[in-house]
């Protein structure tokens, strides 16, 4: 959400627009018609910070509102012009997501459950047509959820995808080369690359069983959870040499460049940035049939959905695997298929909106 509302703003001050930002962060370089007003509220846990930043936030807004007002998803409790939804947390619910924590104590749980349950309050006080003029859902299948969840009427949700930039994640030799030197991977091995948190509704213990039926092929993790965890799964598959998990990375780009597949069997998105990244770099998905992914992804074309078993997904690892021919073909079908999600484009679908709305 934070990449594509950066991108959005962006776009917005180099087409002469004025922004506002309401945020507990910017890093945003400055501009003249750019202002930022800080929300200060903690860091963490969600339940504390969604609700200290839904009042102060709000409070906010009151004083500075002008011109049309763009939220990212349930954030507020002003009236709004436009609503961006990333994640339709009824959705989730009625697809039975598990709840979303990184750590399995009492703790992690209680605060996934007030979480989970003000999100679901908040969506729905803020997108009743009253408080939201106008829906946007990042993919057809969130704008379906909208649809069937709040009383919003066909005109008043427009699908706008998230974008990519396509020269940043392009496929780079070279940072290819050093971060395999720097994982001690030789240049032929073959690595798949998952990327996320909340792992276990993104599957990575599937991956990771995927990947561990399959000698030939090495697993590069990025991003936070149960690491303890996970490394116990990767032992006792008989991978623990082959998982290799990385933590966070501020630049993705060179480590999508050093892969030579893109594993990802999430059971539910909206439309996961990094299946974008992902496809831009040049690689093979695997990805679970979920939202976004079903606009992005022909299966057999550019990689294949794959369901959440270790087998279905070996198996897909040892067919590319065994025909680098197949490979090639599906790594260029991918960054073709990117093509179709520049950011420029999807800054002026905002920008007509806009237009709309203020007629």
């Amino acid at each position: 959400m934070e990449r594509q509302l950066a991108e959005l703003c962006s776009g917005l001050l180099d087409l002469g627009y004025r922004v506002t930002v309401v945020a507990r962060r910017c890093d945003l370089a400055p501009h003249p018609q750019l202002r930022w007003i800080r929300i200060r509220s903690p860091r963490r846990p969600f339940s504390v910070k969604y609700s200290a930043f839904l009042v102060m936030g709000s409070l906010a807004l009151l004083r500075c509102r002008a011109g049309l007002v763009h939220t990212t998803g349930a954030l507020v409790l002003n009236r709004a012009d436009v609503s961006t939804v990333h994640f339709c947390h009824h959705g989730f619910r009625a697809a039975g997501g598990p709840l979303r924590m990184s750590r399995s104590q009492l703790a992690y749980r209680l605060n996934a459950l007030v979480g989970a349950w003000m999100s679901r309050a908040a969506e729905r006080f803020c997108y009743r047509p009253a408080r939201t003029r106008h829906l946007v859902a990042v993919s057809g299948g969130v704008a379906r959820e909208l649809k069937a969840f709040f009383p919003v009427k066909s005109a008043g949700v427009t699908v706008i995808p998230n974008g990519v930039d396509r020269a940043t994640f392009a496929p780079d030799p070279g940072s290819r080369a050093e971060i395999r030197a720097r994982l001690s991977l030789a240049g032929d091995d073959l690595v798949a690359i998952f990327v996320g948190g909340d792992w276990k509704r993104k599957g990575l213990r599937f991956a990771v069983e995927g990947v561990a039926r399959t000698p030939d092929w090495h697993l590069l993790v990025i991003g936070r959870g149960d690491e303890a965890t996970y490394r116990q799964i990767a032992a006792e598959n008989g991978a623990a040499d082959r998982i290799h998990f990385l933590g966070s990375m501020p630049l993705t780009a060179p480590y999508f460049s050093s892969a030579d597949a893109f594993v990802l069997p999430t059971s539910y998105e909206a439309f996961p940035l990094v299946s974008l990244e992902a496809a831009a770099a040049g690689l093979p998905l695997l990805i679970g049939r979920v939202s976004g992914v079903e606009e992005l992804l022909d299966d057999g074309e550019n990689g294949w959905f794959v369901e959440r078993e270790g087998g279905a997904i070996a198996e897909r690892l040892q067919t590319l695997g065994g025909d680098p021919e197949l490979r090639g073909k599906m790594a260029a079908a991918a960054r073709e298929a990117s093509g179709r999600y520049e950011w420029g484009q999807v800054v002026d679908s905002y920008a007509s909106l806009y237009a709309t709305l203020a007629r």
